[in-house]
């Protein structure tokens, strides 16, 4: 019972990056065998590249760090408003605040495409770590006579 609820976990697991192999018998091997090697791959592959499936399906994006972006977009903003309005000879004041909101919404974009590349970048190295695991799985059950798609 403990086996196949790990291997349903691993299922699962595999099935949320899609990656694992598809593993035929190349010699005649029964059902039963077949299970029996896919849990010994498993365990070796795990042991073998120090990637456990379960636990990289379930890692979370670590959440991005307060980057200040909108009060650096402000002062930005703030201050090209203060010198526009100054050379225009305009209202410093309404030109420095208006500066400072438009320099607030952008700091605050490019503070969440920030956020999205690292949020990428964490993905990538999951199915990264995925691969390897899943070429090593593969080894193991082509060594034991399997083909592996």
């Amino acid at each position: 019972m403990k086996f196949a609820i790990w291997v349903l976990g691993m299922t699962l697991a595999a099935s949320a990056f899609g990656q694992k192999p598809s593993v035929y018998p190349a010699q005649g091997q029964s059902t039963e065998r077949q299970s029996s090697d896919d849990g010994a791959c498993y365990g070796w592959a795990k042991q073998n590249t120090g990637i456990d499936p379960a636990a990289v399906a379930v890692q979370t994006a670590p959440p991005p760090a307060p980057t200040g972006g909108r009060v650096r977009g402000a002062a930005h903003g703030a201050a090209v408003g203060a010198v526009v309005g100054e050379l225009g000879h305009n209202d410093v004041g309404h030109a420095a605040a208006v500066g400072a909101t438009v320099g607030a919404v952008a700091g605050h974009a490019r503070a969440r495409g920030a956020a999205a590349a690292q949020t990428q970048m964490a993905q990538n190295a999951k199915v990264s770590e995925m691969d390897t695991y899943w070429r090593a799985y593969g080894a193991c059950m082509e060594g034991r006579g399997y083909t592996v798609k």
